[in-house]
């Protein structure tokens, strides 16, 4: 019923993630949510995204930012990083801008993925643009209300694919290894 919601792994942080074995697995491109799932909500770029974000360069990932905040809020974060395509006001869980990220980096549905911390945006969305996604737990407990009554929501479907993956004797939260 709510397999439409899963993700395709579950882990505790978006800078945990093994990005080189991704690469190495054929991916090519990373669409990221940004509040709560790289820095906590409203916030720029802090040192530890920064050095995500040259890393990602490094290994040769193309990166685009996707938000449904408005443009202000997704610059104010872009300003610290190296340079990066971004969607603001992106209108998720529709599909249009995941496709329109995709054709900016250059890259399709097998080899991009999606990370971010809201199952019925994030993750919703990216599993309907048919990307392999990632969900990350929020950096920051404190949100908007209308986010916080999402998370109400979102306990139910994460308590049964918490179920779900017990059933089938794998870890809720993947080690770092096996996200892959």
């Amino acid at each position: 019923m709510f397999e439409k919601f899963y993700p395709s792994k579950y882990v505790k942080s978006t800078y945990e993630i093994p990005f080189e074995k991704l690469f190495e697995r054929g991916y090519r491109g990373i669409i990221f949510d940004i509040d709560n799932t790289l820095v906590p909500h409203g916030a720029p770029a802090d040192e530890r995204a920064v050095k995500l974000f040259e890393r990602l360069q490094k290994i040769g990932f193309q990166c685009v930012l996707l938000s449904n905040n408005k443009e202000e809020r997704v610059e104010l974060f872009k300003k610290g990083i190296v340079p990066v395509h971004s969607i603001h006001k992106a209108g998720k869980p529709g599909i249009k801008n995941y496709v329109k990220a995709m054709e900016q980096m250059g890259t399709d549905q097998d080899n991009t993925l999606f990370i971010g911390d809201q199952l019925f945006t994030d993750v919703w969305g990216a599993k309907k643009a048919g990307l392999f996604t990632i969900l990350v737990f929020p950096i920051n407990p404190k949100e908007e209300i209308q986010i916080v009554l999402k998370r109400r929501l979102e306990y139910f479907v994460l308590r049964e694919y918490r179920r779900k993956i017990l059933k089938t004797k794998e870890k809720i939260f993947d080690s770092i290894d096996s996200i892959i």
